[in-house]
């Protein structure tokens, strides 16, 4: 994670949130919600944060060495994200292989391979791994993509913001039946992180802007949010598919930009909070450990309100700092060998935070 870019681990908490919200939604011991879509939308939030914060990543390095070292970074994200879902993942097979939970055919090798988005009959321990597949396939991909385009990645992030509805539209036309799997495939769900990409690219002309500055003070800008949320609660799926999800992603990427870029509004100081930072920080190993306790077919004890909620934020505590931080820890210490030379900044020269 990156701490130096305010509000994101605030973000990230609330993106957690409705997450926990609409797994909780029918629990034993909790009411049902009547919200379709609030947990994709937590992952929508994600996304567009992932796809923000790792092409300012990838820029940066490029501005500060003139390349992007592609094992280096593929080393990151695997050290980032492979031991806490290895953890997870060996608690599953434990419980599978004692008959404490049932998993289906190739909910195994698609866990393992990152693939669990092109797999749809699953187990639901398991199930919320499309979204870390989705993410692993973006990271293979992107950052090769960026290298390739050069200064017409910018270019690349548009074109799939524009493609993917029509691509989204088609498949719900030829097949209803992935209607309930269109958010899931990655060639489907690719314009939210492109979106955050974008905003990578774009921000400091934004910022520059005097006109996008009055506004992202005013009170209009509220209506930013609000509308993606008023988005959510639209029922007309091809509608949604090729209009609502793309202006979804636009007002996602505009108010992570002002919490991004105004930290001392109410709402900034808000989201930087420490329990809201807190959860932030832990909000991976939270999303992981959650599926297990947050389980409405179940009637155990343990997927029974507010039981649940406690073990999942206990379970995501220890891996966070008995699996996720100590990697991290490695990670850092651990550099692999550059194989392309490094361009120092000139003198004068500014490097993008």
């Amino acid at each position: 994670m990156n701490r130096g870019i305010p509000s994101l681990d605030g973000l990230r908490a609330l993106s957690i949130g409705f997450v926990l919200l609409a797994h909780l939604s029918g629990t034993r011991g909790f009411f049902h919600l009547n919200i379709p879509g609030l947990g994709e939308f937590g992952v929508r939030v994600f996304f567009v944060i992932s796809g923000y914060l790792i092409t300012s990543l990838l820029l940066k390095e490029r501005e500060a060495t003139g390349t992007v070292h592609l094992p280096a970074f593929y080393f990151r994200r695997l050290m980032r994200l492979s031991p806490p879902l290895l953890f997870y993942l060996g608690v599953i097979f434990a419980l599978s292989a004692a008959g404490e939970i049932t998993l289906r055919q190739g909910d195994v090798i698609h866990a393992l391979t990152y693939t669990m988005n092109f797999h749809f009959d699953r187990a639901w321990q398991v199930g919320h791994l499309w979204s870390l597949s989705v993410e692993e396939q973006f990271y293979l991909l992107w950052p090769a993509a960026l290298l390739w385009a050069g200064s017409r990645a910018p270019a690349v992030c548009f074109a799939v913001i524009g493609v993917v509805p029509l691509i989204r539209v088609s498949l719900l036309l030829v097949a209803r039946s992935m209607i309930i799997h269109s958010d899931e495939l990655f060639f489907t769900v690719a314009d939210t992180l492109a979106a955050g990409c974008a905003l990578a690219f774009i921000q400091q002309r934004l910022w520059r802007s005097a006109r996008y500055t009055r506004f992202q003070n005013s009170r209009a800008f509220w209506f930013v949010p609000l509308g993606a949320l008023a988005i959510l609660f639209n029922p007309i799926w091809r509608l949604q598919a090729l209009v609502g999800f793309t202006a979804m992603n636009l007002c996602i990427m505009l108010t992570i930009d002002q919490a991004v870029r105004m930290p001392k509004t109410a709402w900034g100081r808000f989201l930087n909070l420490g329990p809201m930072r807190a959860v932030g920080l832990i909000s991976y190993s939270l999303y992981l450990w959650q599926q297990l306790f947050l389980n409405r077919a179940s009637d155990r004890l343990v997927c029974a309100f507010p039981v649940n909620v406690l073990l999942a934020f206990l379970m995501a505590w220890i891996s966070f700092v008995a699996v996720e931080s100590p990697a991290l820890r490695l990670r850092n210490r651990w550099r692999l060998p550059r194989t392309s030379p490094v361009r120092r900044p000139s003198s004068g020269e500014r490097i993008p935070s």
